[in-house]
């Protein structure tokens, strides 16, 4: 296994699961490889800032399968954050050999994890090293669940290459070491990637070593130096997302600044209070806003009954095409027709009063109609009084389309109000519809992991899903609101656009928001993560993968059968021996971990993959039957 994050140690948590029916009393040595702690891996190790945190609530976080799961093998039940955070404090279990280590290396006024653990609640956004000391926990009994004659090596270093034979022993080599691994199957678990820089981002990089600028490529913002931005400066920041969340968090709070009020989800406002250290950051994006607040508030009552319009049967047809389907004409349309099924099964079931008609006459009606159809907007719009009300995928796609605004203050008041509304929404159980199109992203991924991400080349339907269903939580965008209102924070509008003006030897940033004006500042942040291409990723490994044949698609994903994770060779046949799961691959889905009870679809994945390897290490580990006299 090369890769111990969660979607490793997801892996292994199914290898346990499973191995005693299927691998029964065989001995099995596993090796795995990553140079990060077991179980957190390099995202959500320890030793990075206690001000990150995660973007989910405690109660929403579980690295363990539940009966909702479509599973071959067994549900092994276990705790979600929250749940092993109590158990923690009333003594029903310990913290992981690696948490007690580290917690004892620290100087008590350092040490802050217990007391983290003492204060979470379901409702508590962790902060990312809670969420590793969880991850590391789940490792060490998962690793304990293992049966008897199964052992684990632990290799902290980086694979570079794996080598051999289709139908024989492969062979993984080591950053330290001349003799590779053997092995008679390999699985990869690598997590999110490194990527050398395109050309236009090697283009700014060298304009800026030219003029004395700073230019920081896209990376994890946890791994980047950020002390290279000056205090006081304007930096030009490329990017709307949790990675700009972090970097906004590492500047501010991260270099001395404070905030008075209520960070909770009350109406009040935050102070910030700055130190005096920060640079004052000009964001903008594509869109021009942030991510969507994660929601405040849980379902009470009946969710929707999904999947309806995009589930097995209709994801098997499109398979059965000739050719792949094409994302925008096949596939998009029942993807919108699902989630407008769920938003308004939500709105006629918990909220009749703001709609005109019975719910079966629209349902049936709604079922009839074409996606994005006349008929449907007429239905929509009989049925459905309030525009607040009905869902307009294509305004929360691009809420500043068409705006414009006379100058960068106005800009300023329009954004604050945007973010506000968004904030008061997400938290209001009046508008619980949002809530049931959040759950119908989540049916949606999960179907469409079985296309193997071939039908969106583009990933349009992965950013909109995280624009949509990740964003930070709320106590984030107030704490935006009060920079914003410090001057600390500026916004620069949607379609953001970058120069580099040689003649004055600066960056220059402008956006259709308010036409004709420009910022200009010696740093330029991309704020977002590096996307990996088959041709610039950093992985020393995939890149010798993609040289000996495997397959990849445009966006820098790796080909993988869609059933059990097997390599795909570029003519499309798996490879015997080689396995991949996680995010670079075509197969990727929405986490390693999830949200209790909602199907989880990287652990359908991780049971299948893990199923079909342990079948093929016992048929390779068992003698064949002696023939018959």
């Amino acid at each position: 296994m090369v890769g111990a994050g969660p979607r490793g140690t997801g892996f292994l948590e199914r290898i346990a699961a499973n191995a005693r029916s299927l691998y029964d009393g065989l001995p099995l040595d596993i090796h795995l490889v990553d140079p990060h702690p077991p179980g957190a891996g390099r995202v959500w190790r320890r030793d990075q800032s206690s001000l990150l945190w995660m973007n989910s609530m405690a109660e929403d976080v579980t690295m363990f399968t539940d009966d909702t799961v479509a599973l071959a093998g067994p549900v092994r039940h276990g705790p979600a954050l929250h749940e092993w955070a109590r158990d923690i404090r009333e003594g029903r279990a310990r913290l992981s050999a690696e948490s007690e280590a580290a917690e004892a290396a620290l100087a008590p006024s350092e040490a802050g994890l217990r007391a983290e653990i003492a204060a979470l609640t379901g409702q508590t956004f962790p902060s990312r090293r809670v969420q590793s000391a969880y991850l590391s926990w789940v490792y060490e009994q998962t690793v304990a669940a293992l049966p008897p004659g199964v052992t684990v090596h632990q290799h902290r270093t980086d694979a570079v290459r794996v080598s051999g034979p289709r139908g024989g022993r492969q062979r993984v080599w080591l950053a330290d070491r001349t003799e590779p691994l053997l092995a008679d199957l390999v699985v990869l678990t690598l997590g999110h990637l490194d990527a050398e820089p395109d050309a236009e981002q090697v283009e700014l990089s060298r304009f800026a070593a030219e003029h004395g600028l700073i230019h920081l490529p896209p990376d994890f913002t946890a791994d980047s130096d950020l002390s290279a931005l000056p205090a006081g400066e304007p930096v030009l920041v490329r990017g709307f997302g949790l990675a700009f969340v972090d970097l906004m968090v590492l500047v501010t709070e991260g270099r001395g600044g404070r905030y008075s009020g209520s960070a909770g989800h009350d109406n009040g406002e935050l102070v910030y209070h700055p130190s005096g250290r920060e640079p004052v950051l000009y964001v903008g994006s594509r869109r021009g806003v942030p991510y969507h607040s994660k929601i405040g508030y849980g379902l009470d009552g009946e969710r929707p009954p999904l999947p309806r319009f995009l589930g097995p049967g209709q994801i098997d047809a499109l398979l059965s095409r000739p050719e792949p389907p094409d994302f925008r004409r096949d596939v998009r349309p029942l993807v919108d027709k699902e989630l407008g099924f769920a938003h308004y099964h939500r709105l006629f079931t918990a909220h009749p009063e703001r709609t005109r008609v019975d719910w079966t006459d629209f349902e049936e009606k709604y079922a009839a109609a074409d996606p994005g159809s006349p008929e449907l907007d007429a239905l929509v719009s009989a049925a459905v009084p309030d525009p607040a009300d009905r869902l307009d995928l294509a305004a929360l796609d691009r809420p500043l389309d068409g705006l414009r605004f006379d100058s960068y203050d106005a800009l300023q008041d329009g954004l604050r109000d945007y973010i506000r509304a968004d904030l008061a929404r997400r938290h209001d159980p009046a508008h619980s519809a949002d809530l049931a199109v959040f759950f119908g992203l989540l049916s949606v991924y999960g179907q469409l992991i079985r296309l193997g991400d071939l039908g969106d080349p583009g990933g349009s339907w992965h950013g909109f899903f995280s624009y949509l269903a990740s964003g930070p939580p709320g106590p984030r965008l107030r704490q935006l609101l009060a920079l914003s209102r410090a001057g600390v924070v500026r916004f620069l509008g949607a379609d953001m656009s970058v120069e580099a003006d040689g003649r004055r030897g600066i960056f220059r940033a402008g956006s259709a928001a308010v036409p004709g004006e420009y910022v200009e500042a010696r740093a330029l942040v991309e704020a977002r993560l590096p996307d990996p291409s088959p041709e610039r990723t950093r992985s020393p490994l995939l890149r010798a993968l993609y040289e000996e044949g495997a397959a990849a698609i445009s966006a820098g994903l790796v080909r993988v059968d869609p059933g059990d994770g097997r390599l795909l060779e570029r003519d499309g046949t798996p490879h015997p021996r080689r396995f991949a799961l996680g995010p670079y691959t075509t197969a990727r889905s929405s986490g390693a971990f999830t949200r209790p009870r909602t199907g989880g679809p990287a652990f359908r994945q991780n049971d299948a993959t893990a199923r079909a390897a342990l079948t093929l290490l016992a048929g390779l580990a068992r003698p064949p039957a002696a023939p018959p006299p």
